[in-house]
């Protein structure tokens, strides 16, 4: 939108928000903003847009009218496969909408809607206008039923099949694994339609997987012909062009080992009030400007998705793993957070700049956990210069982990799987991701880091990009309450202080990370906004991701908007009204790109998983319960980091019942309990590639 444009939008959503009691038609809209008969064609075309964007509901009367007022719910759609899903909240306070499997209007995961609220209480309603698709794509296999062909998508959360007509078919035939481009959605009793572009190759190995998944996702593989030419323009940085040198400071980059693209460095020293802390964040704005190609793509893509020995990287590889990476023994623009603490580990002051560096170091967390926690002599000697910093740095976490963990900031320590690949890109092992001393030390320094960053913009009072997590949705809480509670946990109402207390109620306890798991469903996900609400997971105010701007859009975001308010009270007009504009789309866009590579990583080790079990079956491994439902258990083997599930049909020695009350399986005769936490042997009775499936049966 141009200024002017932006200015008539902001007078229609003020008029209709705080002056009008009741949708409205355009006339009216026209005559209460005393607009021109020159300035009707644009005032048409900027409520298209609101009702595009979810801003405005136009009725069947064709009267407008804002969404809240109507008693209708704006967000995006997360289907379920079993045909349900949820609104999911884009507003303060809002809890998710549920919407049954008959009145989702066809709409599928990652589309933006507006549904209608019928039941305030249970927050449940119906989809009424889908405003804008999310899948354009998807994969699947080729079936035919007479003379009707059809693709039933792999993606389970898809409910229903895509139709092909003969014309669309190409040279695919039934059974084919393909790409389908969706031609027409579904709308009522009649099916989507589809066109089929490639068929893929025959699924053998694990290497296809992770192709299947990146088509699945529309992942963004290649980068475009100018955005591949603009970043071979680039070169290095070199000389300090109004920027702080810090090349003097002794300083490290902590990362994995796998790790190519370092944003973040370290230096640290003690002085007489404290501690002065100095986190270097690689300054990608430097070479990255605003709607630039490389910037247009980065925002396209919104973040690097991280496979099993692969990356599909947010920035063109010149820029992730040379330009922008803060590599050792080398002079890199960054952009600096100086902050001085006393010695509790309160902030005393905080400044920012532009900055040079030169890394002494890449240090891994292994290493610094060998030299910290093991007290390696071997690793000491070898770093003997840098001793001194890292024992600093261990002595700063501790006092700001205690700040965090005194105001309240949950911290749920549960291991990840970590895939570990043999040369030909096969997994050979699935361990639990070890997170040590030295991923908590970078942790927390990285939490403070966007503290200080969002706070002062907020401060400042200019637009900018947040990282919120609203508060916990007590309904979902009460939903795992006889869970709890039948593990003998007590539970008061739902806030902080609940999930805090969980926590140290199943703290080393056999199925505490399970319980972890079931607390995580109670909480929200956190997302990116304009607003401000603080971020109840880390009990934070105000919260900004600045400190990953090579892999994340938003911090390249924030990165800018510090750099343009440095030294100034405000930013120019030009600017601001530029932000107004494009932060709320690009608060949009990254949080969906953020659970699209979310999603998509999930599939990967998922599927990893199953081509590791497929040569086990019929061995017996030892499992823990997981979790349960009406159909059966599932079971966490404790040699591997693999889950699998045991159907009730696989317990053949009576009639089992799930009572939901003290969450358990109950046979009906023999009174045999099967709860979560208990340990059984199993069996590998089947591997379902297609479907991603461990199948499992007593041993």
């Amino acid at each position: 939108m141009i200024p002017k444009d932006l200015k008539l939008s902001e007078s229609v959503l003020s008029y209709l928000k705080k002056k009008s009691a009741r949708p409205v038609s355009f006339p009216e809209i026209a005559d209460s903003l005393n607009l021109r008969k020159k300035d009707l064609r644009t005032l048409k075309r900027i409520l298209r847009l609101l009702i595009r964007e979810g801003e405005l509901y136009k009725t069947k009367k064709g009267h407008y009218g804002v969404p809240g007022e109507m008693n209708l719910f704006t967000g995006e759609f997360d289907a379920h496969r079993n045909g349900f899903g949820f609104v999911l909240a884009e507003s303060r306070g809002e809890r998710d909408l549920f919407i049954p499997p008959r009145k989702t209007m066809g709409a599928m995961s990652g589309d933006r809607v507006v549904a209608r609220v019928e039941s305030p209480v249970k927050m449940e309603g119906s989809i009424i206008k889908i405003l804008q698709r999310g899948q354009k794509k998807l994969i699947g296999v080729l079936l035919q039923d007479k003379q009707i062909y059809y693709v039933k998508p792999k993606n389970k959360k898809i409910p229903f099949y895509i139709m092909i007509s003969n014309a669309n078919i190409g040279p695919a035939q039934k059974g084919d694994t393909v790409t389908v481009e969706i031609t027409s959605y579904p709308e009522g009793a009649k099916p989507p339609e589809g066109k089929v572009l490639k068929v893929l190759p025959e699924l053998t190995e694990p290497t296809h997987e992770i192709d299947f998944i990146i088509e699945e996702y529309s992942l963004p593989r290649r980068f475009p012909p100018v955005v591949q030419a603009e970043a071979r323009s680039l070169t290095e940085i070199s000389r300090l062009q109004k920027r702080v040198d810090c090349r003097d400071l002794l300083t490290v980059t902590i990362d994995g080992e796998t790790a190519k693209d370092f944003d973040d460095a370290i230096s640290i020293s003690r002085t007489n009030e404290g501690y002065v802390l100095y986190v270097h964040i690689a300054d990608v704005s430097h070479y990255v400007a605003w709607d630039s190609a490389l910037d247009l793509e980065a925002r396209r893509r919104g973040t690097s998705v991280y496979f099993p020995g692969s990356v599909i990287p947010m920035l063109p590889e010149k820029l992730s793993n040379n330009l922008c990476s803060l590599v050792p023994k080398k002079d890199r623009p960054t952009f600096t957070v100086e902050m001085h603490f006393d010695t509790k580990g309160l902030l005393l002051n905080k400044s920012f700049y532009p900055s040079l560096i030169h890394s002494n170091e890449r240090m891994t967390y292994t290493s610094v956990k060998k030299i910290l926690v093991d007290k390696d002599s071997e690793e000491r000697t070898r770093y003997d210069y840098l001793l001194s910093s890292f024992e600093q740095m261990e002595e700063l976490f501790g006092l700001l982990r205690n700040q965090r963990v005194s105001r309240g900031s949950l911290d749920f320590d549960l291991p990840e799987p970590e895939i570990l690949l043999d040369i030909q890109g096969n997994p050979e092992a699935i361990i639990k991701s070890e997170r040590n001393l030295a991923h908590m030390i970078i942790e927390d320094f990285m939490i403070i880091t966007n503290e200080a960053v969002g706070s002062h913009l907020e401060k400042l009072g200019v637009p900018s990009l947040y990282r919120i997590h609203d508060k916990p949705d007590s309904a979902k809480l009460d939903e795992l309450r006889p869970i709890f509670t039948a593990f003998g946990l007590k539970i008061k109402k739902a806030g902080t202080a609940t999930f805090h207390s969980i926590l140290e109620q199943i703290k080393g306890a056999q199925e505490g990370f399970l319980l972890t798991k079931m607390l995580l469903r109670a909480l929200k996900q956190a997302k990116y906004s304009t607003e401000n609400i603080g971020h109840f997971g880390l009990a934070s105010t105000c919260y900004s991701h600045f400190t990953s701007p090579i892999r994340r859009y938003p911090d390249l975001v924030v990165h800018r908007i510090l750099k343009d308010s440095l030294g100034k009270k405000t930013l120019p007009q030009k600017t601001l009204t530029y932000l107004e504009k494009v932060l709320p789309e690009i608060a949009v866009s990254s949080s969906t790109t953020e659970r699209r590579a979310e999603e998509a990583e999930r599939e990967i080790i998922s599927a990893m998983k199953v081509w590791f079990m497929k040569d086990k079956v019929g061995n017996d491994y030892p499992g823990i319960i997981t979790n349960m439902n009406s159909h059966g258990l599932k079971i966490q083997l404790k040699d591997f980091f693999v889950e699998g599930f045991l159907h009730l049909s696989s317990l053949a020695d009576d009639y089992y019942r799930f009572d939901e009350k003290n969450y358990r399986l109950v046979g009906r005769r023999r009174k045999k309990v099967f709860t979560v936490g208990q340990t059984l042997l199993v069996r590998i009775e089947k591997i379902d590639i297609e479907e991603r499936d461990v199948m499992l049966g007593l041993a």
